[in-house]
């Protein structure tokens, strides 16, 4: 079982420590791809109209001045640097040495920045979105989707794909449909659903944890995984087809 994470958006800056090594990250077909995002990070950053040209806000000025420094920021593994509702639901810091273990083998997180990496990969804090356009590389989603596809190709042979992405970042990357299941999260009220942002996030961060944590082997097909959703949520699955992953539906009450 492999658990694909999308990045948060907020980060926290490691106060010490080595810069990142690239050389050191998983995946190292990647390599080519993560220097040319870093460049073209670093120079947009460094544009007056940095903020603009990112789509982000005058109080994450800080955030985009240090684009322009990553490669002599400290690094920290992506557990600590990657915060925010989804990874505090998770709560990597209060799982057991064998759940870390788990955790650091199973979870794949897809980034702007660096294509995909491991939780144990050390990386600074960066302000970057997979939705963003940069100069010379275009779409970072159509940019890494092939190299993305390449470089996972092997790795995630025979496992089941539990797919914890937003949607920006699921367009990075099509996994073998047959073997993933997308995850949704509704609310309901009367018989009526509704997609929420805010708890789904929180709730994909949960069922993380669940399935880190939980006894018994882990989940290999999407009706395993639906069994052990349930331990905990009302979840539905619904079967994928030969262009579409399956979909779980995790219930919350309105």
């Amino acid at each position: 079982m492999l658990i694909l994470l999308p990045p948060s958006e907020g980060k926290t800056p490691a106060s010490h420590g080595d810069a990142v090594d690239p050389s050191s990250l998983s995946f190292p077909a990647l390599n080519d791809g993560r220097a040319q995002v870093l460049e073209a990070l670093g120079t947009v950053s460094a544009h007056e109209d940095a903020l603009s040209l990112l789509g982000v806000g005058a109080s994450l000025s800080a955030d985009v001045e240090r684009n322009t420094r990553l490669h002599a920021e400290p690094a920290a593994p992506a557990h600590q640097v990657y915060s925010g509702v989804l990874y505090d639901a998770l709560g990597y810091s209060s799982l057991t040495p064998a759940q870390r273990k788990k955790a650091d083998a199973s979870v794949l997180v897809v980034s702007a920045l660096w294509g995909a990496i491991r939780f144990g990969d050390r990386v600074p804090a960066y302000r970057l979105s997979m939705g963003t356009a940069l100069p010379g590389i275009g779409r970072l989603a159509s940019f890494w989707k092939p190299q993305i596809t390449a470089a996972l190709a092997g790795e995630t042979d025979g496992e089941l794909l539990v797919d914890c992405r937003s949607s920006t970042y699921a367009a990075a990357w099509a996994p073998p449909p047959e073997r993933t299941v997308a995850v949704h999260v509704f609310t309901e009220v009367n018989g009526v659903r509704k997609v929420v942002s805010h708890f789904a996030k929180h709730t994909r961060g949960e069922l993380a944890r669940h399935l880190l944590t939980r006894r018994g082997k882990a989940p290999q097909t999407p009706a395993q995984l639906q069994k052990a959703a349930a331990e905990k949520w009302p979840a539905e699955l619904v079967p994928g087809t030969a262009r579409k992953p399956h979909t779980l539906n995790l219930i919350l009450p309105g």
